[in-house]
């Protein structure tokens, strides 16, 4: 097969801009190439955290060096950035709307978030698809889908492949019959969805060839849903590459920095701050747990997302959510024990997984838990909500612990078992067993089912 020419689409940029120190703006309205290897990391821009860094980015370059592709143009909303940057041989395309239609996207965009996390109070936005505010999501996605097809004018893609719930209507706006790609990164559970939601998110998911999901059971509920869809379950992917043991210096310096003592048991989660990233379910359990063992502490570590930041949506949920957390914690007289370091670059994040004694993924609803991966590429055990995509691959007490979010003692009895493991039987065999289940979620093994998907579906 002929190396590819593709034309990736996502909401959060691979790279947003923080501008120099001195104020000034890069040029919004100049259309050549901003070339990010003249600018400085962590001074005028940064990577995203999150998937689109992990997980995407590695796996286009992987497409490039194996030559699966010729030429990757990547389309994201990115308002403070310049329209066009150059990072290797990838071309960034990026999207900006105006301020008032931006805070219209961003209401439709948490609301269906909301309920397709079931933090949403039932019928709420059953309208959702004729409001007012929709029309500002659909006006983005529009913009976004005349930006790719005058791209596609000038490249002539092969394929096009759409990533998440936000770009859903991308697919059907853009009038091109070549192959389309979509990637439903979230959780799908078609009982959630209001009836009057189903025809409309139907449409949009018709019009592409594929729809690849994380979990078997998210492939089930969109077949029920609809019927003539081809649905494709592939496990999101890390490169262990990635992952390598900083020296004990350096692990013992960023813990001792952010307030841990070298006798402390570290509870570790990393996540942003989001209330179906359920950090409160974490905060209860040590609160459980506090006074039978004085040394455990939790580390939450994360911030905002792209939509809660100031480079992004602007949106507040990520404050106000830590607040309420702050809260629990005075509440539960858990001053001291429970650390909030905000967003940590990978160096400091790499140590705290060194240093913690186990990981834990506590959300309410989880699309898939890669933190669960990179625990077991860390070589620590994981403590992982049963509500997480992730827990297909985990058998209880083989290679991770597994906890119902629903029963509040569930998770402080998983932690318990780890503290009370003295003899290091229970940890050694998640350890190892989790280390053969992260294999499964290997960029070697996305980039072989990838490139097979994408010759796929453009020689069909």
């Amino acid at each position: 097969m002929a190396p590819l020419s593709l034309c990736i689409n996502t909401q959060t940029p691979l790279v947003q801009f923080l501008g120099p120190p001195d104020g000034t703006l890069l040029d919004p309205a100049s259309r050549d190439p901003t070339k990010l290897e003249t600018l400085r990391e962590g001074v005028d821009y940064r990577f995203s955290p999150g998937g689109v860094t992990r997980m995407v980015y590695p796996l286009v370059r992987r497409l490039l060096q194996e030559k699966v592709i010729s030429e990757a143009h990547w389309v994201a909303l990115n308002p403070h950035a310049p329209p066009v940057v150059r990072l290797g041989e990838m071309t960034l395309h990026n999207v900006a709307i105006e301020g008032d239609r931006m805070a219209g996207y961003g209401a439709v965009k948490e609301a269906i978030w909301g309920r397709i996390h079931e933090i949403d109070a039932g019928g709420r936005h059953d309208d959702l698809f004729w409001s007012e505010a929709f029309s500002e999501y659909a006006y983005y996605n529009r913009r976004t889908a005349e930006l790719i097809g005058a791209l596609d004018s000038e490249h002539d893609f092969d394929v096009f492949y759409i990533h998440d719930f936000q770009q859903m209507p991308v697919g059907h706006m853009l009038g091109s019959l070549k192959p389309k790609i979509f990637r439903w990164h979230i959780p799908f559970d078609a009982s959630v969805f209001p009836e009057e939601w189903r025809s409309m998110l139907a449409r949009y998911l018709d019009a592409y060839d594929v729809i690849v999901v994380s979990a078997a059971s998210y492939a089930d509920s969109l077949a029920a849903l609809h019927p003539k869809a081809r649905v494709l379950r592939l496990y999101p992917y890390l490169d262990p590459a990635d992952f390598a043991r900083p020296p004990a210096k350096q692990v013992a310096a960023t813990a001792a920095r952010l307030g841990l003592a070298p006798a402390d048991r570290v509870a570790l989660v990393v996540a942003r701050m989001d209330p179906m990233k359920g950090q409160h379910l974490a905060i209860d359990a040590v609160a459980r747990l506090a006074r039978s063992y004085p040394l455990l502490k939790l580390v939450l570590v994360g911030n905002g997302s792209f939509s809660g930041s100031s480079t992004g949506l602007g949106l507040s949920k990520s404050a106000a959510w830590r607040h309420r957390l702050e809260a629990l914690v005075s509440e539960r007289r858990l001053e001291g024990r429970v650390l909030f370091t905000g967003h940590l670059p990978q160096e400091d994040l790499d140590c705290l997984y060194e240093r913690c004694q186990f990981t834990i993924l506590p959300s309410v609803r989880e699309g898939f838990g890669l933190v669960a991966v990179e625990s077991w590429l860390h070589g620590k055990p994981a403590i992982v909500t049963a509500r997480a995509g992730v827990s297909e691959l985990i058998r209880d007490g083989v290679n991770g612990l597994l906890f119902d979010p629903d029963d509040p003692a569930d998770l402080a009895r998983k932690i318990r078992a780890l503290l009370d493991d003295r003899s290091g039987r229970l940890r050694a065999r998640l350890v190892r067993n989790g280390r053969s289940a992260s294999r499964r979620c290997s960029l070697d093994a996305a980039a072989k089912a990838e490139g097979e998907l994408l010759a796929d579906v453009t020689e069909a």
